[in-house]
């Protein structure tokens, strides 16, 4: 009877060892999606180089659905570029395109105004309370390329919180049941 108990002890430490192995595996895909998303933070200088666009406020340019690349840089934002900018009071930012630039005489800086532009006016409604421009910390990056319709993943995982919770099921299933 030894001889059995010893075979069990050998297959729960195979299966532990398993369990190690796939708890790495994970924590190693997750660290690294971290560091790329870094590394690309500091690459294009935006602190979100990647966005999704959540409205039809820019068709037909761009369409809900679409993921935007962003890049900052120190050059000045000027009329016609299409930016990513928060809005104090606001958690969720807004993709939308510079239609004026205000040069302040004493310091230099660059205020802009936006515009989405399937919408009929400007944004002045959508800043915060007696804000009339946008200063340069509102804005998070210009967008320099986009994938269309790729997004839609995040926007239904938004929406509909049941599918969110069914992918990490099925991928922490399959993450449990994958031998390696």
């Amino acid at each position: 009877m030894g001889w059995i108990g010893d075979t069990v002890d050998s297959i729960k430490s195979i299966q532990i060892r398993q369990l190690l192995t796939q708890g790495v595996s994970l924590g190693m895909i997750v660290t690294s999606a971290l560091i790329i998303w870094k590394a690309l933070m500091c690459i294009t200088g935006s602190e979100s180089p990647v966005v999704v666009v959540l409205s039809e406020s820019m068709e037909p340019g761009f369409k809900r659905g679409d993921i935007l690349f962003l890049h900052m840089s120190k050059e000045p934002i000027r009329a016609g570029e299409i930016v990513v900018f928060n809005v104090d009071g606001r958690e969720i930012p807004i993709v939308h395109r510079v239609i004026k630039v205000h040069e302040r005489q004493d310091t230099g800086e660059v205020d802009v105004l936006t515009k989405g532009d399937n919408n009929p006016g400007d944004d002045r409604l959508l800043y915060a309370q007696g804000q009339h421009w946008l200063q340069r910390h509102h804005i998070m990056g210009r967008a320099v390329g986009f994938l269309p319709y790729v997004g839609w993943v995040t926007i239904i995982i938004t929406e509909k919180p049941i599918i969110k919770y069914i992918l990490i099921g099925a991928l922490g299933l399959l993450v449990i049941t994958s031998k390696d």
